[in-house]
C-alpha cells in the first residue's frame, strides 16, 4: 500500500493556517466546517495516508482556542431525517457528536437549531438537550433568503435570531449533514457580533473540491462522484481568476452565492474581506500531496466504486437514475473501464465457474483470493477465510475451524432463529474463528491477519446482505457489488 499524502504535514500546516485566519480578523473567526470531520473515509481512499480522523488530528493543536457549535435543520428534525453513512437520524447524530468531540477534549458550546417553525419534533429535541445540560438557542427561517441582502442584514433578518453566545477564538460550525444551516448560522453570528461591537470574521474549511489541483484532477473528479446525488458540479473559480489571474478549483453552489456573500460581507464590515470563493477557504490538502500518481490511481479506482454503490443504489430503491446517468459520463470523461479494478472479473470468473456468487478481494501484494458459495459458507465468509490463510501462510486446504464450532452455530440460525439458510455470514465466521483462536495456534495466526485487510479491494458478483456489508465496511475493505440480488424474491433484508 503506497502513501501519497503526508498527514503529519497536513495537521500542522493546517492548524497554522487556521491560526493566521484567526489573527487576521482581531481574534476571531467563526469556521464552517464542511464534510465529515470524524471517518472521513473518503478522503482516506482517494488521498492514500490521509488518515478518516486527520481533520480531527489537526484540530487538537487548536482545541484550546477551539469550541464547537452544531447546526441541525428544524425540519430534518420533524422529519426523522437519517444519515446514509450511519443509518441514523439527524438528531442522534448530534448526540454522537457531541460525544465524540468530548471524548477527545474538545468543547462543544452549544446547539443551533436553524429554519425553526416550533416543529414538534423538534421543540422535543430542544428540551432534550437542555434536560442533559446542553445550551440550545433558535434561528429562524428569513423571507427571500439569501438574495435580498437589505432584508436579512436587518434586525427582521439575521437580528430575530438568538445570539450564541461564545467564549473562544476558534467557533468551528458543523452539522450532522448539508443542509443544516451552517453558513446562515456562521453569517447570523457576524451580523449579531457587529451590533455587539465585536470583530470576527468567516472563513470555511472544505476539503473537497482541492482548491489547486487541476479541475480534471482525478481527486476532484472523485469529489463529484462523491456527491453525484447533491448535482454538485467542480468548476474553475472565476472571481479568483479575475482578481488574481489564477486558476482555482471550487464547486457551483459556492460560486453561485458567493455575489449575494459579498454583499452580506460588505453591508457587515463595510467592505468585503474575500476577493474569491477561494479566497474564503483554507484548506491546505493539496499541498500536502506527496505522490500524485499514488493518489491519482487510488482516486480512479473510488471513481468507480461510487459508479457500482449507485447502480446498487438505484435497484435497492435508495438511488435516482439520475445519480447512475452522471457517474456515467464522469466514468467516460476519465476513460475508466471495468478492468482497471480487477477484482471485478476476477469475482465473475469465478462465480462463472461454479454458478453461484462469489466474491474476490486484492491483497496488499496484488494477489486476487476468491471465495465461493458452498454448503457451508456464503461467498463473504469463504473470501474472508481464504484471505486471511494467504496473509498468514496457511496452506488452503487447513481448516482453521472445527465442525463442532460450526454445527452449533447452524443449529442455532436454522432450529431457534427462524432462519431457513444454513451458511454462515461473514460475521458467524468470524465468531467461529475467534473461538477456535482461543485453542488453536493457526487460527490464532489467521485472526491476527484480519487488521491487513484494511484498505484491500473487493467485488461481489451480487449484492450483499447488510451483515455481510458491515463486516467488510468494518473490517475497512473497499467493496464494490454488480447491481443484482442472488434471488429473485421482492423483500431482501
Amino acid at each position: 500500500m503506497r502513501i501519497g499524502f503526508d498527514h503529519d504535514k497536513y495537521t500542522a500546516m493546517q492548524s497554522e493556517h487556521i491560526r493566521e485566519r484567526i489573527a487576521a480578523f482581531g481574534g476571531k473567526l467563526y469556521l464552517e466546517l464542511g464534510g465529515k470531520l470524524f471517518d472521513d473515509y473518503h478522503a482516506s481512499r482517494v488521498l492514500p495516508g490521509f488518515r478518516p480522523d486527520s481533520k480531527v488530528s489537526m484540530l487538537l493543536n487548536l482545541k484550546d482556542q477551539a469550541e464547537l457549535l452544531i447546526a441541525i435543520n428544524a425540519d430534518d428534525i420533524e422529519k426523522s431525517k437519517v444519515r446514509g453513512d450511519l443509518g441514523i437520524t439527524y438528531d442522534a447524530d448530534v448526540l454522537r457528536l457531541i460525544d465524540a468531540f468530548r471524548s477527545i477534549g474538545l468543547y462543544v458550546g452549544s446547539v443551533v437549531m436553524t429554519r425553526w417553525q416550533e416543529q414538534h419534533a423538534a421543540v422535543n429535541f430542544k428540551k432534550r438537550l437542555e434536560s442533559l445540560g446542553i445550551q440550545v438557542y433558535r434561528h429562524f427561517p428569513i423571507e427571500g433568503y439569501p438574495y435580498n441582502v437589505k432584508h436579512i442584514v436587518s434586525d427582521e433578518g439575521f437580528g430575530r435570531n438568538e445570539y450564541v453566545n461564545t467564549t473562544r477564538p476558534l467557533v468551528l460550525v458543523t452539522a450532522p449533514g448539508p443542509g443544516s444551516g451552517k453558513m446562515a448560522t456562521c453569517l447570523s453570528q457576524l451580523y449579531q457580533e457587529h451590533k455587539r461591537g465585536i470583530n470576527a470574521g468567516y472563513a470555511k474549511f472544505e476539503t473537497f473540491p482541492i482548491w489547486n489541483l487541476p479541475l480534471k484532477h482525478p481527486v476532484n473528479v472523485a469529489y463529484e462522484a462523491a456527491t453525484a446525488d447533491l448535482d454538485d458540479v467542480n468548476m474553475i473559480d472565476p472571481f479568483h481568476l479575475e482578481a488574481y489571474g489564477e486558476t482555482t478549483v471550487n464547486y457551483n453552489r459556492d460560486i453561485e452565492i458567493f455575489p449575494v456573500l459579498n454583499a452580506l460581507f460588505e453591508y457587515i464590515y463595510g467592505s468585503s474581506p474575500y476577493k474569491s470563493p477561494t479566497d474564503m477557504g483554507v484548506n491546505m490538502v493539496g499541498n500536502c500531496i506527496i505522490d500524485d500518481d499514488v493518489c491519482r490511481a487510488a482516486a480512479r479506482q473510488e471513481i468507480i466504486r461510487r459508479y457500482y454503490a449507485a447502480r446498487c443504489g438505484v435497484r435497492q430503491g435508495k438511488a435516482e437514475n439520475s445519480e447512475v446517468e452522471k457517474l456515467e459520463r464522469l466514468m467516460q470523461k476519465m476513460d475508466l473501464t471495468d478492468e482497471e479494478r480487477p477484482v471485478i472479473a476476477a469475482a465473475r470468473h469465478r462465480a462463472e465457474i461454479t454458478g453461484a456468487p462469489a466474491l474476490a478481494v486484492q491483497l496488499p501484494d496484488g494477489q486476487i483470493i476468491t471465495g465461493k458459495t458452498s454448503d457451508l459458507l456464503g461467498p463473504s465468509a469463504a473470501v474472508v477465510l481464504n484471505a486471511v490463510k494467504a496473509l498468514g501462510g496457511i496452506e488452503k486446504k487447513a481448516h482453521l475451524i472445527s465442525p463442532s464450532v460450526i454445527e452449533p452455530i447452524q443449529t442455532l440460525k436454522c432450529e431457534y432463529l427462524g432462519n431457513h439458510n444454513p451458511r454462515l455470514h461473514s460475521d458467524e465466521i468470524l465468531l467461529a474463528l475467534s473461538i477456535c483462536a482461543a485453542t488453536d495456534q493457526a487460527a490464532a495466526h489467521a485472526m491476527a491477519q484480519l487488521k491487513k485487510l484494511e484498505g484491500c479491494e473487493a467485488h461481489s458478483t451480487v449484492i450483499l446482505p447488510p451483515v455481510d456489508e458491515n463486516i467488510f465496511r468494518r473490517l475497512k475493505i473497499n467493496l464494490t457489488c454488480d447491481p443484482h440480488y442472488q434471488t429473485h424474491k421482492l423483500y431482501h433484508p
